[in-house]
């Protein structure tokens, strides 16, 4: 494999010249470059990256340790994530949990022996990053996405997943809607403990009473919604209208409704949260939360790249506004 001094030597230049000329960081003249460029060509050259990460002590690499999940929501982030990591010329290094805590923390070491220059965390709470790796390596800049596992100096960037629970049921009561349910994720993750108040909040506020059996505790998966929908219409009096805790539950929704000969809104009206993009595609289209997928992971690099700038500022926690995706489902 050739190295920058078979260039050197092949184009009767220096080194220093070479490094010039691959990374235009110092004018060149134009014989010199083409010189070089020549060479470059000739000898099949290959610039080491891990030679230019060693110099300039940066990778222009960002981890992101994910909660792997058949929900789309997390593979409509990622893109995110990835185009604007690219748009600013870093690449990304995705590691997925598999909802297993020994492999999120060989995934985490791995990351951090790669020296990655910062790092994105979307796991689970009830997975918690060991202090003991993080403490084993130097600091490195993290931001925390959607929620917080642990107190630190992490930068957090979440959805207001109370207010989003409130306005997605606040939406079923405007539209004459009394006996509402709602299908939450597991208890032990803060969005869904979030949503589930911003469900009881609007009813209470409406006045409206909340019968045994109309919370129910899904799993933010395609499953879990089924299931879910399933005990609602076994009950003795079944809900006019349910607020599913996500799309993927609301997908599952939509799959009992069919098999117990129902029609949405006609016999049961549903709001989700997420705004996945199956959820526009959906029959009647999913009347859902949106969530600024896009933006999330833009403001996550954005914010991240700033704390490697400036290691030294003050924690940031920041919070996104759901917004009301009306479509035909209510």
């Amino acid at each position: 494999m050739a190295t920058m001094k078979d260039v050197a030597r092949l184009a009767g230049v220096s080194t220093s010249t070479v490094s010039h000329v691959i990374n235009k960081d110092r004018f060149v003249s134009d014989a010199i470059r083409v010189r070089v460029e020549d060479a470059v060509r000739t000898l099949n050259y290959a610039p080491s990256a891990l030679a230019r990460s060693l110099k300039l002590n940066q990778t222009r690499t960002i981890g992101m340790l994910i909660t792997a999940s058949s929900n789309p929501f997390y593979s409509e982030l990622v893109r995110g994530v990835e185009r604007s990591c690219f748009e600013r010329g870093y690449s990304l290094v995705l590691c997925n949990t598999e909802g297993d805590e020994q492999r999120m923390n060989r995934n985490l070491e791995t990351l951090l022996q790669k020296r990655v220059d910062g790092l994105l965390l979307l796991c689970t709470e009830t997975h918690q990053p060991s202090p003991a790796i993080m403490t084993r390596y130097p600091a490195i800049p993290t931001v925390m996405m959607d929620w917080s596992p642990f107190d630190g100096d992490s930068d957090v960037i979440q959805d207001n997943s109370l207010l989003g629970g409130d306005i997605a049921t606040r939406h079923l009561i405007e539209k004459g809607f009394t006996r509402i349910a709602c299908v939450t994720g597991p208890l032990d993750k803060t969005p869904a403990r979030l949503r589930l108040e911003g469900y009881r909040a609007a009813m209470q506020r409406a006045g409206l009473a909340v019968p045994e059996g109309y919370e129910v505790i899904g799993d933010f998966e395609f499953g879990g919604g089924l299931r879910a929908m399933q005990s609602l219409l076994a009950l003795p009096e079944p809900p006019q209208a349910v607020f599913m805790g996500n799309d993927a539950m609301a997908v599952g929704a939509y799959q009992a409704l069919y098999q117990a000969g129902l029609r949405i809104p006609q016999n049961i009206a549903l709001v989700g949260y997420d705004d996945i993009e199956l959820a526009r595609y959906m029959t009647p289209p999913l009347t859902t939360i949106h969530q600024p997928k896009d933006e999330l992971g833009e403001l996550a690099i954005d914010v991240l790249i700033h704390r490697m700038a400036q290691p030294e500022l003050q924690q940031q926690r920041l919070q996104l506004t759901p917004v009301l995706m009306e479509r035909g489902s209510a």
